[in-house]
């Protein structure tokens, strides 16, 4: 009879045990897709920026080798992401090709200047700070004009803070969502074990050498559903690359690297807390109180 009930004291703790690795799995998975789009969206938003470029239109005295020479200093600068130089025969040609015919034979001359197209880094691509280099450019002895997309900008710089924002809200929620579904996971497996802690309790055990064993056990478990989440995640990273190519996922190693210490971090510090503050409750019950 007493074999019997062990085995199903046993089978009954291997149950709880797969349900919280389960639980904690499918938990983390969700935070890390979150996190997973939380990151890539800030690539994208960075690969949008980045392809925003300010002209730079040259007074017609500057000289080839003059423009060579400020061109070579501009991609030294900690804004310059690229820096392309167009004459204005080329600029004339591109034009013709927009419009559709030859303008120049209307005109007799070429109107247009020589342009250096710098494409600034993301950072650098706010109103602000782009601003701020227009007016630094306009006072260069070479440039006659600077010109670039403002209202762009601004609406760029604004969607991107509002979408941002709209992540951050979203993924906070479903963290919280996560700490909360975890540590009833926890709670649930410690509570099987609550007569336990109190006989250890009764025959002298202190606090620290009962919350320890528990505390360990939580924390394999919590590793274990890490595991079990990352590979989910793996999946998920791969199916992306191979159909959405463009955002490069799988090249993106930092960030593949920050997601997943991220999800194995959580996982230690949530099955960490959770576990010591559930066996701490049943600690500072009453043995009468078990029962309830």
């Amino acid at each position: 009879m007493s074999s019997k009930f062990d085995s199903y004291q046993k089978r009954r703790l291997r149950s709880s045990y797969f349900s919280v690795v389960v639980s904690i799995a499918l938990v983390l998975f969700m935070v890390g897709v979150l996190g997973l789009i939380l990151l890539k969206s800030t690539r994208v938003a960075n690969t949008v920026k980045e392809k925003v470029a300010m002209t730079l239109f040259l007074k017609d005295e500057v000289t080839n080798e003059k423009i060579f020479k400020f061109k070579e200093t501009l991609k030294k600068e900690s804004y310059a992401k690229k820096v392309l130089y167009i004459s204005k025969e080329n600029a004339a040609k591109q034009y013709s090709k927009e419009i559709g015919e030859d303008f120049l034979k209307f005109l007799g001359e070429n109107p247009l200047k020589n342009g250096i197209d710098i494409y600034l880094k993301a950072d650098f691509v706010t109103p602000e700070k782009m601003h701020e280099l227009e007016t630094r450019f306009l006072k260069n002895a070479f440039v006659a004009d600077v010109s670039y997309d403002k209202p762009l900008i601004n609406l760029l710089t604004k969607n991107i803070k509002r979408i941002s924002f709209w992540i951050l809200v979203v993924s906070g929620f479903f963290a919280l969502i996560a700490i909360v579904l975890i540590n009833s996971s926890i709670r649930l497996s410690v509570y099987s074990k609550r007569f336990n802690i109190k006989t250890m309790q009764m025959v002298g055990a202190t606090k620290s050498f009962i919350r320890k064993p528990f505390i360990w056990q939580g924390i394999k478990l919590g590793i274990i559903g890490a595991f079990v989440a990352l590979i989910g995640l793996s999946i998920v990273v791969f199916y992306i690359d191979k159909y959405v190519p463009s955002l490069e996922i799988l090249k993106d190693y930092s960030a593949l690297a920050f997601l997943g210490l991220g999800v194995l971090l959580s996982s230690f510090i949530v099955t960490w807390v959770s576990t010591f503050f559930a066996t701490q409750r049943f600690l500072n019950l009453q043995t009468d109180q078990l029962y309830y």
